[in-house]
């Protein structure tokens, strides 16, 4: 099963990150957002990416072209232009297509692009942006089961502030806002099938607008709920989770051996 992955965002809420680099790019633990998420799928056996590119394609087409040279150790002879895998066959099994879906165009847009290149009656579709250890083999079960178009991974948005509970002007406890008050979110990870495309207009339109809103308006649109671990990353502080998550050698999202 394809899976396609929205990286053509210019993540303007990180642009001391996203000047010169799409956000998909950024890095946690020295890797690259969209290299975590192509790990985590093909942990579940999806290993054929659909990447929609935008803002920087250029960073995102020259990162996978060398993906398999930063990833190892290898001898390159100069004068005949052989390369050598010092590691062995350690490369990873991945195909993945890098398809430019325009500068301005929309998460929608960029969608319809990707469903008219290819046959496949279902896909995975996820943001470049976010990480989770949703189980995908009961994500594509669920969705199978309840026989709709459309499903989206739903979640519990992480707490951003702290919680003051006040007795007047005096402060009686402070901590962290519970998930459970800030209801479900579209926390991506979805399953579509092939006829979302009758849905979607034009490049200027959002996914998260008529789109979703009309497959759930003809009963077509169906929530995975979620209860583990999900962050976005679309402030430096969000990144500063990810990159503490990382080094503390339990990120959840990790999946893979």
């Amino acid at each position: 099963m394809k899976t396609i992955i929205l990286a053509g965002g210019a993540g303007t809420r990180l642009s001391e990150e996203t000047t010169n680099r799409p956000k998909p790019m950024v890095t946690v633990g020295g890797r690259p957002l969209l290299w975590h998420l192509m790990k985590f799928y093909a942990h579940f056996g999806h290993s054929d990416f659909i990447l929609c590119l935008g803002h920087h394609a250029d960073v995102v087409k020259e990162y996978v072209l060398n993906l398999q040279a930063l990833s190892t150790s290898f001898t390159l002879d100069l004068t005949t232009g052989e390369l050598t895998d010092l590691q062995g066959d350690d490369r990873e099994p991945w195909r993945v297509t890098a398809l430019d879906t325009g500068l301005t165009t929309q998460t929608g847009g960029r969608l319809r692009r990707a469903l008219r290149t290819i046959d496949d009656d279902i896909v995975m579709l996820t943001y470049g942006d976010g990480l989770s250890n949703v189980n995908v083999v009961d994500l594509i079960a669920h969705h199978r089961r309840h026989g709709r178009l459309a499903t989206v991974t739903a979640v519990r948005p992480p707490a951003r502030f702290g919680r003051l509970e006040l007795d007047g002007d005096s402060v009686v406890h402070f901590g962290e806002k519970a998930q459970e008050s800030e209801g479900w979110i579209n926390g991506g990870f979805f399953v579509l099938q092939r006829e979302v495309l009758d849905y979607l207009d034009g490049d200027d339109q959002p996914l998260e607008g008529k789109p979703l809103e009309r497959l759930a308006a003809d009963d077509q649109l169906r929530a995975y709920r979620h209860t583990g671990f999900w962050q976005p990353m679309d402030t430096l502080r969000e990144r500063q989770v990810l990159e503490a998550s990382w080094a503390s050698g339990h990120a959840p999202w990790k999946v893979w051996s």
